[in-house]
């Protein structure tokens, strides 16, 4: 066999891919390791500054000198500079209340961000130690950069939580966090009202609520001041990655203005989905006007048509959501009481629409179907 021929081989294929597989598994156990190596260490110099009350009993340049000692000592380490010093301290200070918290909770591991999601969770033990001031072992799957961001932008124990555990389940990058750290997604997500436990059995009905967000941000996308609603979901549709990233993870979009058959009258709807981890399809109807109890009526045959139509034995019962640009909670509390399907209501904010002395310039969908109907 020559050496080209090789790469045709299913065999040596299979292989290689093996191989390449054990190796990212070798990196990624190497990669775990050395965090919560260097996390432990980090934990236990902060717990010391706290505990030793370095800075009161031998002043407040105690951090600069120490800061100097270590670099001298270890040259050729990093991570030891006056400011990480300081950073280590707010680390322990910040999270101490965790070992009674989220610490406890049995997490799987993911895969780093930096070493290839394509490879799924991993299940990679890790030590807590047994002294008093040990390092909740969750906190190791977490990089630092990612704890840095975490405890400078969190105001409670809760919420700090809220993101550790987000970094843990979904793998998300630093740039991703920071991203949700900005939008604050921690009092955003599970708070849109929603009547999914009058519908939905426990276990489903519990996470379809966390699911859901009040409000969405789309600030991706940018409207004339007086848009309708097709601009406004063509602009979704059109930046339709940022929006399967605000909407969260399990999101797989289906399609926009899906028709659906309710005897002789056609249904659109405005946008499908489907959530893997609630096993059903998501119909989202967008509004650009304030909430009416009609909405969820309207809602509410869309979501019962794809049950009848789209929706198999595998698949849990369809849920609703409605996206319109403000609500009243109360009177959406009362609609959604009437409603005889699972119905979750949010709001949205965008980014600021454009000025009206730019309409001029900036053809509507109607002037755009207009001019390709008459070429």
């Amino acid at each position: 066999m020559t050496e080209n021929s090789l790469f045709s081989d299913k065999e040596y294929k299979a292989w290689i891919k093996e191989l390449k597989d054990r190796i990212r598994q070798s990196q990624i156990k190497a990669f775990v390791r050395v965090n919560s190596s260097m996390l432990e260490l980090y934990w236990s110099i902060g717990s010391d500054i706290v505990n030793k009350q370095a800075e009161s009993k031998w002043g407040s340049k105690v951090i600069q000198t120490l800061s100097l000692e270590l670099r001298t000592e270890f040259p050729d380490a990093r991570g030891f500079s006056e400011r990480n010093l300081l950073y280590m301290k707010r680390f322990y200070l910040s999270y101490n209340d965790l070992e009674t918290g989220l610490a406890a909770k049995s997490l799987p591991l993911p895969i780093p961000h930096q070493l290839g999601a394509e490879l799924g969770g991993t299940d990679i033990a890790l030590a807590t130690g047994a002294s008093e001031n040990a390092l909740p072992s969750i906190m190791a799957a977490v990089p630092w950069r990612h704890h840095i961001e975490i405890f400078a932008h969190t105001k409670t124990i809760e919420e700090a939580q809220f993101y550790i555990a987000k970094v843990v389940e979904n793998n998300w990058s630093r740039a991703t966090l920071k991203d949700n750290l900005k939008s604050d997604l921690y009092a955003r997500q599970g708070h849109a009202p929603n009547n999914f436990s009058r519908f939905l059995p426990a276990p489903q009905s519990a996470l379809a609520g966390e699911v859901l967000k009040d409000p969405y941000n789309f600030d991706f996308i940018a409207l004339r001041e007086e848009y309708v609603e097709r601009e406004f979901e063509d602009a979704l549709v059109a930046n339709v990655t940022k929006l399967l990233m605000e909407l969260g993870q399990g999101f797989a979009y289906l399609g926009h203005q899906v028709p659906v058959m309710a005897g002789s009258k056609e249904l659109w709807i405005d946008l499908l989905f489907y959530h893997v981890a609630l096993h059903c399809y998501v119909v989202v109807e967008l509004k650009t006007e304030d909430f009416e109890a009609a909405h969820t009526g309207q809602l509410g045959a869309y979501v019962a048509a794809v049950n009848h139509q789209m929706k198999t034995e595998d698949d849990n019962q369809t849920i609703g959501l409605l996206i319109c640009k403000s609500k009243d909670n109360v009177y959406a509390g009362y609609s959604l009481e009437s409603s005889s399907q699972p119905i979750g209501i949010s709001s949205y904010d965008l980014a600021e629409t454009l000025p009206e002395k730019f309409k001029s310039t900036l053809p509507s969908i109607e002037d755009i179907e207009a001019t390709l109907a008459e070429e």
